[in-house]
């Protein structure tokens, strides 16, 4: 599994123009991240764009070899992460895909339980819920996104979870995955009754308060994080939660985002699935090692508001592609940690084995 990490200042140094940026990114409805209960900070409804990719390939016949064409494949994502390692699929797959780009996970879950979505990338937690809720109807294939979300410091020093002690934490998430993950670290560091948590409604909120005050320690998700800390060079990423779950956790990482597909799409055309992962797959890879041609695509699909900031962010979201035993370990361990906070986080039960596509 290839991690590619951030070693602390990175992140300091871009004061000019990212007050505008933050600005932006705001605008440009939060960038929901990949968790679909806000761990990206509370992407606002209205924010879903789609159309057919443009560029790359012309129209062909399905994988299944069906003569003339396929009709168009649908797929869905995030604004946020979780689109970050789909955009160069998305710039050369025309004649192949319809793409929807949503604000928040509300309006890709009807498209999933009505069949007018066949493959979307989503919150795992999600995921199981709609596995439970449509009686195994929905399937996930693989992992997208490990953690987006990293403790930033301002005129505070953190250099493990230890030092949250006696601290006040500001976070979004409240009674949603954010929560649940950063109680759960803390708890396994033994923390839970040593660190003051206190939640506001949005990500936009955390960042107000890291830039205004004097000194302070807030979770934020990529890519609110990268922007942050260039809009004040005090503030720095103290912790990547990621890292510190790798830690807790060494064989099961944390998961955020996920690909899912319709049971009834891949039973109908499983080689146009197989081919669709194949290429996320590249196009997870291009995004990780092209950062400054994969900012300007995501950039370019409106995600963040600019390229750097883009380009800056890659790292610090994880994207990634996981298939096979090693997803199905680390998210079933991943929603074990969910039921143990609230059942309902994961649609009352964790998902059996048939959750998992086979392939």
């Amino acid at each position: 599994m290839k991690q590619l990490r951030w070693g602390k200042g990175r992140r300091a140094g871009r004061a000019v123009t990212v007050l505008v940026a933050l600005a932006s990114l705001l605008a440009l409805g939060g960038l929901g991240g990949c968790t679909g209960d806000d761990a990206g900070g509370g992407a606002s409804p209205g924010a879903a764009t789609s159309g057919t990719a443009a560029g790359g390939a012309s129209a062909s016949p399905g994988q299944d070899g069906t003569a003339g064409g396929p009709d168009l494949i649908q797929v869905a994502a995030l604004k946020g992460p979780t689109t970050m390692g789909l955009v160069q699929l998305m710039s050369s797959s025309a004649g192949l895909y319809e793409f929807t780009v949503a604000g928040t996970a509300d309006e890709i879950t009807p498209g999933l339980v009505s069949g007018d979505i066949d493959i979307a990338l989503i919150p795992a937690n999600l995921a199981s819920v709609l596995y439970n809720k449509t009686d195994g109807q929905v399937q996930v294939a693989a992992i997208c996104v490990l953690g987006v979300l990293h403790v930033m410091t301002k005129g505070v020093e953190v250099e493990s979870l230890a030092d949250l002690a006696d601290q006040t934490v500001w976070s979004t998430g409240k009674g949603t995955t954010p929560q649940y993950v950063f109680e759960y670290l803390l708890d396994q560091a033994g923390l839970s009754d040593q660190v003051t948590v206190e939640y506001v409604s949005q990500a936009d909120e955390v960042a107000a308060k890291l830039t205004t005050e004097a000194k302070g320690i807030g979770v934020l998700p990529e890519p609110y994080a990268t922007v942050v800390a260039g809009q004040d060079d005090a503030i720095t990423e103290a912790l990547d939660l990621t890292e510190v779950w790798d830690k807790v956790s060494p064989d099961s990482p944390l998961v955020t985002g996920v690909v899912v597909v319709r049971k009834g799409f891949v039973d109908d055309r499983p080689g146009d699935f197989a081919a669709f992962l194949a290429a996320f797959k590249s196009s997870t890879e291009f995004t990780n090692e092209h950062h400054a041609l994969a900012g300007q695509l995501i950039a370019a699909q409106g995600i963040t508001p600019n390229a750097t900031v883009a380009a800056d962010a890659i790292d610090g979201a994880h994207i990634v592609y996981i298939d096979g035993t090693d997803a199905k370990t680390a998210i079933a361990a991943y929603l074990d940690v969910l039921y143990a906070a609230n059942p309902e986080s994961v649609g009352g039960t964790v998902p059996d084995d048939a959750f998992y596509y086979a392939g």
